[in-house]
């Protein structure tokens, strides 16, 4: 299983360093960004701006609705859920709505969801196979009403091999072989439908290319596909940049403005810092003819800096006329699909043309999206995790992969490991506060150690989070088994810096009470046993001004607890 650095590399390019704090309160070390001397400054990330990467996952597809985004995405690759946020800059609260079954055609190697509303019904696209790769076929998800979150209804697949006249795999007539296929997405076009896929050309070759073909209904192609592009015409487009590697084109998504239509599409390898974006656009009234297409001669997207392997991106018209692009970006450079989400604004160039620019860098500060809510939760809360007719998880955004998370009848798990993990990593698993913003305050938080002997505890006082051990700007107190310890410390986004931290006698059958206390620049931690009179066991008491006021989150870092409470009540100035 991979695991992001401890010091907080989101993507392990160099090695850690140390922070301390300089009298300037700027922290000592290497600049990733290079050319701004400030970026890690010692201080919360100002309102109004936001970091990457926004959450943990792959191919994502974002649909608006109303005034919610809703993040359409494999579950474990057995399920799939949707993610509905009030927000473009985190993913929100988890919606599962279909779980593949334990067997057959369509139960393993669930890829890329796409949801998408069509005449009051919502339809969610969708490759599976049967645990064979060679066997990837398309299926569409149909919703029994007009409600997004389900229930829905299998159809499929979808025939996308080459026999005219066909509409699904059991056409009958002559002899016809459905054909491998991932990525679907559709494009609406002078009144009609039409699908795009990647697909390879014959039974076994693997090879992708771009399809097209009509639709008859929702779930239905009307005829045969027509190969749209073919892979390897360009060297960027082959896994490995060279003649002798395959082509590989994939995650095809239409991008419309005025009666201009592009295809931006994903090719190279996307188990590699290969993976980039090209683009066609689409310059004749037949999308079904390939001559009426034009291939843009160079990459319109690829990898920056710490952030490679980008692709599968979907894009975003918000309400004011801006344009947002949603990609994910490999954790590292390593071979495989550990990968994150990024958010970022794109552009129009003045021809007309889509500029998606460069990939944002981890922790690089961006101004929210102009409809992102602007406000504060400063009032008292408590959040009971265990009750099951609650809804506490509502109030909070989840950064890590999504396998480390689950919710039970004794709270919420952070860190617990499944048995099957799919692209895997460790990220310091946090739960935050939507919209906290607390200055002196008093929080206390139950939990229990189910395994492991790393940190698990509350932050405090913190801004800017995303998706890495130490990618949030805050103070975080924890109990440590493994060093019989409590501990109080500070993250700046990239780097963790030990404050304080004084003996605790830990029993692991048993649940702790973690208090912390802020009032201006002195914080005061203790730690008491599970009995309602308990004794304070640990106690720490430390003076530091970095972190003024921020949200409120638990957080795991390489261990497994399970949080039955969350309190927050702010201390009032006298």
């Amino acid at each position: 299983m991979g695991r992001l650095s401890r010091a907080g590399r989101y993507l392990g390019l160099r090695p850690a360093t140390a922070t301390v704090a300089s009298p300037s309160g700027d922290s000592a070390g290497d600049d990733p960004a290079g050319d701004d001397s400030t970026r890690w400054r010692d201080r919360p990330l100002d309102r109004g701006l936001f970091v990457n990467p926004v959450g943990e996952g792959a191919d994502p597809f974002v649909t608006r609705d109303g005034d919610r985004f809703l993040w359409c995405q494999s579950e474990g690759n057995v399920a799939i859920a949707l993610w509905e946020s009030d927000r473009l800059t985190s993913l929100g609260r988890r919606h599962a709505i279909w779980e593949a079954p334990a067997s057959g055609p369509y139960a393993k190697e669930v890829w890329a969801p796409e949801l998408w509303q069509i005449d009051e019904r919502w339809y969610v696209y969708f490759a599976a196979s049967d645990g064979d790769n060679r066997n990837h076929r398309t299926y569409v998800l149909r919703s029994r009403t007009s409600d997004p979150l389900g229930p829905y209804d299998v159809h499929g697949p979808l025939f996308t091999g080459d026999v005219a006249g066909a509409s699904t795999a059991s056409a009958t007539g002559r002899d016809v072989e459905n054909m491998w296929s991932i990525d679907l997405t559709l494009l609406h076009h002078n009144g009609r439908r039409f699908a795009i896929w990647s697909g390879w050309p014959r039974a076994g070759e693997d090879l992708q290319d771009l399809y097209i073909a009509r639709m008859r209904s929702p779930v239905e192609i009307d005829g045969t596909r027509v190969r749209l592009l073919e892979a390897g015409g360009q060297l960027w487009e082959r896994t490995e940049e060279t003649a002798d590697s395959r082509g590989l084109l994939e995650a095809p998504q239409i991008v419309t403005r005025g009666s201009r239509t592009f295809l931006v599409y994903s090719c190279a390898a996307s188990w590699l810092p290969t993976y980039k974006m090209g683009m066609l656009e689409l310059v004749g009234a037949d999308p079904m003819d390939v001559n009426h297409w034009t291939r843009f001669p160079n990459p319109v997207f690829q990898s920056e800096g710490q952030t490679c392997g980008v692709g599968h991106g979907s894009f975003v018209r918000l309400a004011n006329d801006s344009w947002w692009h949603v990609f994910h970006a490999k954790v590292d450079r390593e071979h495989g699909w550990r990968r994150a989400l990024f958010a970022q604004p794109m552009a129009w160039r003045s021809d007309g043309i889509p500029d998606l620019g460069v990939p944002t860098q981890p922790g690089e500060a961006l101004p929210v999206p102009p409809d992102t809510p602007d406000r504060a939760r400063s009032d008292a809360q408590q959040w009971d995790f265990a009750d099951p007719a609650g809804d506490a998880l509502a109030d909070f955004d989840y950064y890590g992969h999504h396998q480390f998370i689950r919710p039970s009848s004794d709270g919420v798990h952070l860190g617990d490991e499944p048995a099957a993990p799919i692209n895997a990593y460790r990220t310091g698993e946090k739960l935050m506060v939507r919209d906290g913003s607390y200055a002196d305050l008093r929080v206390t938080a139950s939990l229990r150690f189910m395994g492991g002997h790393q940190d698990a505890g509350v932050l405090f006082r913190t801004t800017a989070p995303s998706v890495g051990f130490d990618a949030q700007r805050g103070y975080f107190a924890s109990i440590v088994p493994g060093r019989q310890s409590l501990l109080l410390g500070k993250t700046n986004g990239r780097a963790w810096t030990e404050l304080a931290h004084v003996p605790l006698p830990f029993q692991t059958d048993r649940s702790h009470t973690l208090t912390v206390i802020a009032v201006g620049d002195t914080i005061e931690i203790t730690a008491a046993g599970e009995q309602s009179n308990a004794e304070v066991i640990a106690h720490i008491r430390h003076r530091d001004g970095d972190y003024p006021t921020g949200s409120v989150g638990l957080r795991v870092v390489d261990t497994h607890a399970c949080f039955a409470s969350l309190t927050i009540a702010p201390i009032l100035s006298p």
